[in-house]
């Protein structure tokens, strides 16, 4: 032995016919997180049929025994942003305001909102309905409706979203930082708006 190292061999492309098989699962999933960060059904449906037939076409380079999932919402992600290049200027950070710091904690405590050692945001967004929760979330800028849809709605860990988004995790952990200030507010508007706070009261 020479001492040099050895690469673990690439694992095999997965075949075809494993294509549907791994798709159906993630299709839901896919769709709803194309319906937060679109805030449109058809706009949604049209992506998500896009990043399949994407991903179709690119299942050759996809290998065999890793994360589907990731893999698949790389390409749903690729397409959003493809199709925002072509509409609208994204709303700037000037003209959000931020939430002071705890300003969703503390509100969530006064009104018995959220248990102890949970996060508010995350908490809000589970207490409230799925439209509800798009729209607040919709509310964010493109950076950080991205990072907060993967981490509040999908479940994505840091290094996950890293992974889809090919960033740095710090730069998950920094944008997903900024997007909770910005969406806090946002979060306490839709809860009221749903009347959750007036029914909580109600029930004290």
């Amino acid at each position: 032995m020479d001492g040099t190292a050895v690469s673990a061999p690439a694992a095999p492309a997965a075949p075809p016919e494993d294509f549907e098989s791994l798709l159906a699962p993630v299709v839901e999933r896919a769709y709803g997180t194309a319906l937060r960060l679109t805030g449109e059904a058809a706009d949604a449906e049209d992506l998500v049929q896009e990043a399949a037939l994407r991903a179709f076409q690119a299942f050759h380079q996809y290998r065999q025994g890793t994360n589907f999932r990731a893999w698949f919402f790389r390409i749903l992600l690729n397409c959003f942003y493809a199709s925002r290049r072509k509409k609208r200027p994204e709303t700037s950070l000037e003209a959000l305001e931020e939430a002071p710091p705890l300003y969703l904690y503390s509100r969530t405590a006064e009104a018995g909102l959220h248990a102890p050692g949970r996060d508010p945001a995350r908490e809000v967004l589970d207490r409230i309905a799925g439209e509800d929760a798009a729209r607040a979330v919709a509310s964010l800028p493109e950076e950080f409706r991205v990072v907060a849809t993967l981490y509040f709605m999908d479940d994505f860990s840091y290094q996950e979203i890293a992974g889809v988004l090919d960033v740095p995790v710090g730069t998950v952990r920094s944008r997903l930082h900024r997007g909770r200030k910005l969406l806090q507010k946002a979060l306490w508007e839709v809860a009221t708006d749903a009347g959750l706070v007036a029914a909580r009261s109600e029930d004290a």
